[in-house]
């Protein structure tokens, strides 16, 4: 397989990921306020708040678990780039409430649809 179909496959299976965290976020009670936010140092994936509070949601999603879990992939430097967009969110959106975090991992299933988990303050 090429490069730019690996690539094609790969946003396919990002976006249709999202789209999944999504629709787990919003039966877990969260409302979806906004996804895609890019800032200068990191991307947010989904903008979500339950009660008072705004939750960042990163977003991992995989084929299968040969490389380790979605979740395993969140290291010290996306975090460093979730909490720096998240401030800069903060700023731009005017949020003067409480920040958390939460992480979504999803693995694909052959029949297209995905399991998955919702690691909420995974930093704590």
């Amino acid at each position: 397989m090429g490069a730019v179909q690996r690539v094609r496959r790969e946003l396919a299976l990002g976006r249709a990921g999202e789209k999944a965290a999504s629709e787990l976020m919003r039966r877990r009670g969260y409302e979806v306020v906004g996804a895609g936010f890019t800032a200068r140092r990191g991307e947010i994936d989904l903008i979500c708040r339950r009660g008072g509070e705004l939750v960042i949601v990163e977003v991992k999603t995989r084929t299968s678990e040969a490389f380790g879990t979605p979740a395993e992939a969140v290291g010290t430097r996306k975090r460093r780039a979730l909490a720096a967009a998240a401030a800069e969110y903060r700023l731009l959106a005017g949020w003067k409430g409480p920040i958390r975090y939460a992480v979504v991992g999803l693995i694909g299933r052959p029949d297209g649809g995905f399991d998955g988990e919702v690691i909420e303050d995974p930093f704590d």
